[in-house]
């Protein structure tokens, strides 16, 4: 469909295909990180701080997810993150099975056959049920090896707004299990892309890097605003 990653996110950058592209936001959030990366993490959607920045994971939970990659040896810069859903829900509430399927069919597939990961590691359950099966439960399903449709291992571990609400042992709990989810991550990966690098010694501020493209969405939005 696409022969390039700058072709895609060129043409994602004006999607509007779905009711969600018609609500209230700054546009569609694209990827960051590596296209050239093995190693593919996929979240639920943008929260408001990805709505400005264009692009997942960057805000209060990308940083916990940061702490959690830091802990089994890994970087943002040298792997690729993605979601399912590109363009933020109104209220931020969370996507609908319905709104994940398309969404995802229109750009994460396409995504996927153009990055080819060795792993996927599926971020909450809208990732989980697009990656894996409507039925899908991340209490019941997290650290189980599946096959995607791509042909391409994954395996689904709690979202880290998930764990930012918790607290007490719960809290201790679910990031113990998140560890060792994204631990098996790691080992599998190890084994399928064994020369493959995941940690770099100067990783990126994602917030200074995509700061530019954060001026660039306000300032339309705001135009946007007043011509309507």
């Amino acid at each position: 469909m696409f022969a390039t990653m700058a072709e895609l996110e060129q043409a994602l950058g004006t999607c509007a295909r779905c009711p969600l592209g018609q609500e209230p936001h700054n546009g569609p959030t694209t990827f960051n990180g590596s296209p050239q990366s093995a190693f593919a993490i996929v979240g639920e959607g943008p929260g408001r701080v990805e709505d400005e920045y264009g692009v997942p994971l960057v805000g209060p939970s990308g940083q916990l997810l940061d702490k959690a990659l830091a802990s089994v040896g890994i970087t943002r810069d040298l792997i690729y993150t993605s979601n399912v859903i590109k363009c933020r829900p109104r209220n931020n509430r969370t996507p609908t099975v319905d709104e994940g399927q398309f969404c995802a069919g229109q750009w994460l597939d396409a995504e996927m056959a153009l990055v080819k990961p060795k792993v996927i590691v599926a971020l909450g359950s809208v990732a989980l049920k697009y990656l894996h099966s409507p039925d899908a439960r991340i209490t019941k399903d997290r650290g189980q090896w599946f096959m995607t449709k791509y042909g391409i291992p994954a395996i689904g571990t709690y979202h880290p707004a998930y764990l930012l609400r918790l607290t007490g042992k719960e809290l201790v709990r679910a990031k113990w299990e998140t560890y060792y989810d994204l631990k098996a991550a790691v080992e599998k990966f190890t084994v399928l892309a064994p020369e493959a690098v995941l940690k770099s010694d100067n990783p990126p501020d994602l917030l200074a890097l995509y700061e530019a493209r954060r001026q660039s969405r306000m300032k339309k939005s705001a135009e946007k605003h007043l011509s309507e």
